[in-house]
């Protein structure tokens, strides 16, 4: 088979984001600048760089924190219309100390803000789909496991 015969294949974007809680449970949320929606601190990997690393390197540029990422809790595959394939990664970022709370500086001007916001309030913040994601990362934390899912519904 040659080069021209070889069947195409995905190549999804990947991107890989930390679900932060804090001691009453909470979702640590941020608002990007570019968006009306708010999102888990990370973003897109680079090439060549694994998704673990894109999330500590992003939450470096966004935040100023350099966290010690735990386990993968949930890949999502979660293609958009006009982005086409995807796959979202969510690592356990766990508590942040209140001298890292005290830290986070915007430092690259993506963000504006951050906040903490219950489980049950996720849909007044983030996209539904990402709700669900992360709902399936505090589960996966919760049983110490991970979980696959598409379109953020467990599979």
């Amino acid at each position: 088979m040659t080069a021209n015969e070889m069947p195409t294949v995905a190549t999804p974007r990947v991107a890989a984001g930390a679900l932060f809680l804090d001691n009453e449970g909470r979702v640590l949320l941020v608002h990007p600048s570019y968006k009306e929606h708010w999102e888990i601190p990370g973003g897109y990997v680079e090439p060549g760089e694994s998704p673990r690393a894109a999330c500590i390197r992003e939450i470096r540029e966004e935040l100023d924190l350099s966290p010690a990422l735990g386990s993968m809790l949930v890949v999502d595959w979660a293609p958009a219309e006009h982005e086409g394939d995807k796959l979202l990664f969510i690592f356990n970022g766990g508590s942040l100390s209140p001298e890292q709370e005290r830290d986070i500086r915007f430092a690259d001007g993506e963000l504006t803000e951050w906040r903490y916001v219950s489980a049950e309030s996720l849909e007044g913040y983030v996209p539904r789909r990402l709700a669900r994601r992360i709902r399936i990362s505090i589960a996966a934390l919760k049983n110490g496991t991970s979980s696959y899912a598409e379109h953020g519904s467990v599979v």
